[in-house]
């Protein structure tokens, strides 16, 4: 469990490993900044790690990215050559 708090936005980032979620003593320290910052009213914002495999999905997300981006503009191109055709 990796904790970075930001005192000027008063945020606490919780970084929990896959084996983090699943400890219970992972979970009971969890609880305790949970109790610790509500009473010095920081919000509390937790990012587990993934099931899969991050190259791969990060890979596909810019794929996908790129096929939509290449598509908005053939359809950008086509929408100028009917307006330059009028």
């Amino acid at each position: 469990m990796e904790i970075n708090p930001h005192k000027e936005s008063k945020l606490v980032e919780v970084w929990l490993s896959r084996e983090d979620q699943a400890s219970q003593e992972v979970q009971a320290r969890l609880r305790e900044v949970y109790r610790r910052c509500a009473k010095e009213k920081y919000t509390v914002a937790v990012f587990c790690s993934g099931q899969q495999d991050l190259v791969e999905e990060t890979s596909a997300l810019l794929r996908y990215n790129r096929r939509c981006s290449a598509e908005r503009a053939v359809q950008r191109e086509k929408a100028r050559k009917r307006q330059a055709s009028r």
